[in-house]
């Protein structure tokens, strides 16, 4: 996907854009593929209830895909603060949804992210915002805890980096093997927490209920 949406530069702020105007261009594209859809499922498009259907996909699609046109670096590097603190930073619980690039059916649940800083900090809202980055793209969860992985890692140069996701998949429940309970658990580590101890630390504060 290209910036074609991007044309009011007050919406966008070191690599976060507020998606709230589209590509009225790729929306009439996309919005006469899902008419013809629509018509070989067995389905009327000019009916009442479908007149509007296949725009309100389109859109829908492209404010669901629009990481293509994020650059998570740059989102991270739009808020980075030399300090001395060499102690984990952890944010967990982030809602995290995603589109499952083999059924193209949504899958979400939560992502806990930490780092050990290494001379720099960042802005700790930048975390959520590269995990939506990354999450609004058609993905498989395993890739998407690598990629939050390695920004995080290749931007900052931590002394580690811990990702760990948890999400339901809704092309296990809605249809194949019909598991609704099912979660998936993806992780990934670099640095300091692939040693043990480092490692059990951060599952224990992402398990804890310190409230």
């Amino acid at each position: 996907m290209n910036n074609n949406h991007t044309d009011h530069p007050d919406e966008t702020e070191n690599g976060y854009i507020k998606i709230d105007r589209y590509n009225e261009g790729k929306i009439a594209s996309v919005a006469n593929h899902y008419s013809d859809i629509l018509t070989q499922l067995g389905e009327d498009p000019s009916r009442e209830g479908l007149i509007k259907t296949p725009e309100r996909v389109a859109k829908a699609l492209q404010y669901l895909t629009h990481g293509y046109d994020l650059d998570p670096a740059a989102i991270l590097k739009g808020a980075m603060f030399k300090e001395d603190y060499s102690q984990m930073v952890v944010v967990k619980d982030i809602e995290v949804f995603s589109m499952c690039e083999h059924h193209m059916l949504p899958f979400f649940g939560k992502a806990h992210v930490a780092y050990i800083p290494n001379g720099h900090i960042v802005g700790l809202s930048k975390i959520p915002r590269i995990v939506d980055a990354f999450a609004r793209r058609l993905q498989v969860q395993e890739r998407l805890t690598n990629e939050i992985r390695d920004c995080i890692q290749e931007t900052l140069n931590p002394a580690g980096v811990a990702v760990v996701i948890e999400c339901k998949h809704l092309c296990m429940a809605m249809r194949g093997i019909q598991k609704q309970n099912s979660v998936t658990t993806t992780s990934a580590f670099t640095g300091e927490f692939a040693k043990d101890k480092t490692r059990a630390e951060f599952l224990r504060l992402i398990t804890a209920n310190l409230h």
